[in-house]
């Protein structure tokens, strides 16, 4: 079981870069981009308001719950 981030999808529906992300939200791009790889073990609620503000989104657009376990080694 696994929580899957969907930011990259979200950055396409709204034709925005990560760049323009982190400078709107006050997250760096490195941060970002650990958050939208998922290898983050953790996302604040603050930082998941930030993102939903910016991209006029929803939580459950940004994240999905998987039951399956076929884990991709990173």
């Amino acid at each position: 079981m696994k929580i899957i981030v969907n930011l990259d999808v979200m950055l396409a529906r709204r034709k925005m870069r990560l760049k323009d992300l982190a400078a709107k939200i006050g997250l760096t791009e490195q941060a970002l981009s650990t958050i939208k790889t998922n290898k983050v073990k953790g996302v604040r609620f603050e930082t998941l308001v930030k993102l939903c503000d910016a991209l006029d989104c929803q939580p459950g657009d940004l994240l999905e719950f998987s039951r399956e376990d076929n884990d991709e080694k990173e």
